[in-house]
């Protein structure tokens, strides 16, 4: 007879584990099931490792500007690579530790590593044992995308889950897929002495759909190092072991390849089919992002691998949801948060809200800041960068915004605030603005928005009482 639960959660990830917080909350009767490593893809391999190995970069970028700030260097300053990415996976570690804790802990019959198999909503099987249950959160994750043809290529070929167990850092290396994680390893990697060379079949980077934005960003970033956009590329076996990268109007040969062309969700074995829905082109079944249901079934699906949005906050929002509604008689309906994405470049790539290539052009005025002008980013000789923000044309609600400016991680937040809370362009100019900061850029592109209003406010921007 199969065991009996409240629950079983399939994966152990950042939305599995946000599920099982809320699961334990409210039961003691349930499993969760991993196949693969324990930790996070944020703790592992994503987010955190990656941040690590770019504040690395830039402590040693920060030597350029010496000479204007007024230092003078008696000697050298050389990259360690294999220190670099030792610090790297020494803290990645602890991180990776921390976050395995809560599963560590669980009685053995309760956290299963295996590979699970849906044999119904209500049935899963996992080595051998079959388990009946009351609810089902599928978090399984996702996995980058390298194509077949690539595979051949062996270790020489990277992705974001085997870049940081290099032992070294390579001398050469193309990155395809300009995307968050390529642009923030591309970058990070030039800082640090290797010679990068970029590729994407898109016209744009780091995701950025505005094009004046995308413009500056790609000036910028650019300085850096080669960036080719719009372009196919194919590899090919080079001379002495190093790979040929070839696309229309470029080729050049090195010794790793990153692939960051994006992810796949991880269904692999788990015979979603059996769930008795359609699925889509990916073998994902339609769901309620607030409620994180399939259908009408006792069935949740959450984080990654549902490939709504693939950020750590937004998996552990979709796990809390699913954890909750499937230990609740009745379901509960959960507002999303405003839409935020940022990449750690230099400078920061951000979007809040609602997107350039969404809004309606006709409907919705725009306010812009240059920061070559910004007095705050002058001092830190950082003024570089466009913030555009955007809101409605007749009221002045805010909408959204895209940048790429110094501090952009910060500011983001400030509008996704703004946004969440449905304020408009000049309640927004009430909010505090110390100077001299770096957020001034916000309000002076706020200030630019306003004064396109149809329905322009007189009022002053410190708040009436």
């Amino acid at each position: 007879m199969p065991r009996k639960v409240d629950v079983v959660i399939i994966g152990s990830g950042t939305a599995g584990l946000s599920a099982l917080g809320q699961v334990r909350k409210r039961t003691d009767n349930f499993v969760i099931i991993n196949d693969g490593p324990y930790g996070t893809t944020c703790a592992r391999v994503g987010c955190m490792p990656s941040k690590m190995l770019i504040e690395a970069a830039d402590v040693f970028h920060k030597r350029l500007l010496y000479e204007e700030m007024g230092f003078r260097l008696s000697g050298t300053v050389e990259v360690d690579g294999k220190a670099v990415l030792e610090r790297v996976r020494k803290l990645r570690d602890k991180l990776v530790k921390d976050t395995n804790r809560a599963t560590i802990r669980l009685e053995q019959h309760k956290n299963i590593p295996g590979r699970a198999r849906i044999l119904a909503p209500d049935l899963v099987e996992v080595n051998g044992e079959q388990i009946k249950t009351e609810a089902m959160i599928i978090a399984t994750g996702s996995t980058p995308i390298v194509p077949e043809q690539w595979k051949k290529f062996g270790d020489r070929i990277v992705t974001n889950s085997t870049l940081f167990e290099m032992q070294n850092l390579p001398e050469t290396m193309a990155v395809v897929g300009l995307g968050s994680i390529g642009l923030e390893i591309s970058q990070a990697l030039s800082r640090l002495g290797v010679k990068i060379t970029g590729f994407d079949a898109l016209n744009t980077i780091g995701g950025i759909t505005d094009p004046e934005v995308a413009e500056a960003a790609i000036e910028i970033i650019g300085e850096e190092f080669p960036i080719h956009l719009e372009s196919r590329v194919t590899l090919e076996e080079g001379t002495s072991g190093r790979v040929l990268v070839r696309s229309e109007n470029i080729e050049v040969q090195v010794d790793k390849v990153l692939v960051a062309v994006g992810r796949r969700p991880n269904t692999e074995g788990l015979a979603m089919e059996n769930l008795g829905v359609p699925l889509n082109s990916m073998g994902i079944p339609e769901f309620n992002p607030h409620t994180m249901q399939v259908g009408d079934l006792p069935v949740f699906i959450a984080g990654d691998v549902n490939m709504r949005a693939q950020f750590l906050a937004e998996a552990a929002d979709d796990g809390h949801i699913a954890g909750y509604n499937s230990v609740k008689d009745a379901l509960h309906s959960f507002c999303r948060r405003t839409p935020l994405g940022i990449v750690f470049t230099h400078p920061n790539i951000a979007a809040v809200g609602e997107r350039y290539s969404s809004i309606d052009h006709n409907t919705v005025v725009t306010g812009s800041m240059d920061y070559r002008v910004q007095t705050r980013a002058m001092t830190a000789m950082r003024n570089r960068g466009l913030l555009r923000v955007y809101a409605d044309k007749s009221s002045g609600k805010l909408l959204g915004a895209e940048m790429a400016v110094p501090d952009g991680e910060h500011i983001a937040h400030l509008v996704s605030w703004a946004v969440q809370r449905g304020l408009s362009v000049f309640e927004t100019m009430e909010l505090n603005f110390y100077h001299p900061v770096m957020e001034e850029g916000l309000r002076s592109a706020l200030r630019r928005a306003a004064r396109k209003v149809a329905k322009r406010e007189s009022a002053p921007e410190v708040p009436l009482c």
